[in-house]
């Protein structure tokens, strides 16, 4: 998943390429003054500081020998791109005026924690009056959920900013955090592929993107365990970075006055210390499996991709028993630093189940006494057995749905989830043709998700033969959000549970356009071929997403309209 470093001007578009893979910058002058591998040649030179952070981390530029014109960019591309996408996302917001698909249960549940900080029972046909804005259809006793809270506690914050009677605040945190989604995939972008161009595309196409757009203009749960997956992330790319500094400089400060280190510091390495940013990763993937437990395969996926990449900079950095080095000296750190954090962060999101007297199995300890488990505090025990029928129900779900997915066919978005269908005659609701439909589906744009499906088959190739930690990185994103659901071939699942490895397709989408692009260094043919067949993707994904936007945001037009959005049959 990861080599040595070499890398271009971070405000220029390049090709992302395989670190260390040799290939010519802007040009010879322009780069740091370090004699390519004389580390190999001159052992007295190999553990400088300058010599190691060439090795671990590449030629880096400073942001202050950029000029402020491209500076401005590194900041103003990723906002620009959020505002484009936040548009998209917060008009009309509060349409429809009613309860769509699972908001039902995940909007209702967040006025539950409002009033009691846990969830309660409503009565049959609540619905009708809380589309009214009318709340007696809550009850005293406790409801049975099988979702953790943190994603029902984001939605009530935007309810208790807005108010529980509008629709705008039902959907405010969705549309916020997805729209701050975009942001920081950007900057991950433009961090991975030091581009400021690639990272605009990368905020661009997510910006755009139909799935994306649905989810967030809805309160459902998954745009949440993106976001702080996505969070995760780009706060592991930046302890990446951190930990390969924190590397050159401990062991630049062993050498001697010849330049050698001891060889007995060479035979594991340095300790490297505390890792605030992994401790940050492990915060966002509590709040992550606190909205849904498949947030725990990105935990599993994600610290495992961090202490291969700290073994792997411990190989370059000529540390002997760099496996060892990094299990022992990073690797037991790290799993301090992110797995207690996250089950700390876990278990602090249901405060409001542990605070109350009488929310569902809060006594069940109580009532079923043990003399095995009897030493672990009644509440725990409660929690334990509530966690264990809800996994019960998990693995159990096989009901049929109409809009039941197939993991594989997400990749070609086989069977999109509508989430809301209503259907006017003329005249109605400004109707001006015989019969018209306003619709909400969860069908992506096409171009994004088809090229995506694409690009992620052709990233297996090049980390296979570059061995580009990009690629890796992308891979492993990719495989914990998709992987886990072909293992419940026959539970009922749905297309738009994808929205979790989203960001990672579209970094794999961008990988491929910077190669299509080319290096700085190719001929002004190769470059200009590269912007235009760049150029014609990003128009017509931007073409294809405005001709889809009427049935993302519930736009009432003609029904005839409506199905020339059909591209599929199973699309209906």
């Amino acid at each position: 998943m990861d080599t040595a470093a070499a890398a271009p001007d971070p405000t220029a578009a390049t090709e992302p390429r395989a670190e260390g893979s040799g290939s010519p910058g802007p040009s010879h002058a322009a780069r740091p003054s370090v004699p390519a591998r004389r580390w190999l040649l001159d052992p007295a030179e190999a553990f400088t500081g300058t010599a190691l952070r060439a090795r671990l981390l590449g030629s880096r530029y400073s942001m202050a020998t950029t000029p402020v014109s491209l500076r401005v960019w590194f900041w103003m591309a990723p906002i620009l791109t959020a505002l484009v996408g936040g548009l998209l996302r917060f008009l009309r917001l509060g349409q429809p005026p009613s309860l769509v698909f699972d908001e039902t249960y995940y909007i209702k549940d967040a006025y539950s924690y409002l009033q009691s900080g846990y969830e309660r029972n409503w009565a049959e046909k609540a619905n009708d009056l809380f589309n009214q804005g009318i709340f007696t259809g809550l009850e005293q006793t406790p409801e049975y959920v099988v979702h953790p809270p943190v994603g029902k506690w984001m939605i009530a914050f935007g309810m208790w900013i807005f108010g529980p009677e509008s629709t705008f605040g039902w959907r405010f945190t969705a549309a916020l955090v997805g729209t701050l989604s975009i942001f920081i995939l950007a900057l991950i972008a433009q961090k991975m592929f030091r581009s400021t161009i690639l990272g605009a595309v990368a905020g661009l196409l997510f910006a755009v993107d139909g799935h994306a757009i649905v989810q967030s203009r809805t309160s459902l749960l998954d745009i949440f365990v993106m976001f702080f997956a996505l969070a995760a992330f780009g706060a592991l790319i930046m302890d990446r970075d951190d930990g390969r500094r924190r590397l050159a400089a401990k062991l630049s400060a062993l050498a001697g006055p010849d330049g050698r280190i001891p060889s007995k510091a060479l035979l594991y390495g340095p300790w490297l210390g505390i890792r605030w940013w992994r401790i940050a990763a492990g915060v966002a993937l509590g709040l992550c499996i606190g909205t849904k437990w498949s947030g725990l395969f990105f935990l599993a996926a994600f610290g495992l991709m961090s202490v291969v990449w700290d073994m792997n900079a411990r190989r370059i950095a000529g540390i002997k028993y760099w496996v060892l080095g990094a299990v022992w000296k990073d690797g037991i750190v790290a799993f301090v630093s992110m797995v207690p954090v996250a089950a700390a962060t876990y278990l602090a999101s249901w405060t409001g189940w542990f605070r109350s007297t009488d929310a569902y199995d809060r006594h069940w300890a109580q009532e079923n006494p043990s003399t095995t488990w009897g030493w672990v505090p009644d509440s725990l025990r409660s929690l334990w057995h509530y966690h264990y029928t809800a996994y019960n129900f998990h693995t159990g779900l096989a009901s049929d749905h109409p809009y039941k997915a197939n993991a594989w066919s997400w990749l070609v978005m086989g069977r999109p989830t509508s989430f809301y269908v209503k259907n006017y005659e003329n005249g109605d609701g400004g109707c001006a043709v015989e019969k018209c439909t306003a619709a909400i589906t969860s069908v992506g744009n096409p171009l994004i998700w088809w090229a995506g499906t694409l690009a992620l088959l052709f990233l297996i190739g090049v980390w296979i033969t570059k061995r580009d930690w990009r690629a890796g990185a992308i891979l492993v994103g990719f495989a914990a959000g998709f992987l886990p659901w072909i293992f419940y071939p026959m539970r009922t699942i749905f297309f738009f549970y994808a929205i979790a490895y989203e960001p990672f397709m579209i970094l794999a989408i961008v990988l491929v356009l910077g190669m299509i692009l080319g290096k700085i260094g190719d001929p002004p043919w190769r470059r200009a071929q590269g912007a235009i067949i760049v150029g014609i993707f990003l128009v017509l994904t931007v073409a294809i997403s405005a001709f889809f936007y009427p049935i993302w945001a519930a736009e009432i037009i003609p029904q005839e309209y409506w199905r020339q959005h059909m591209w599929l049959p199973s699309w209906i």
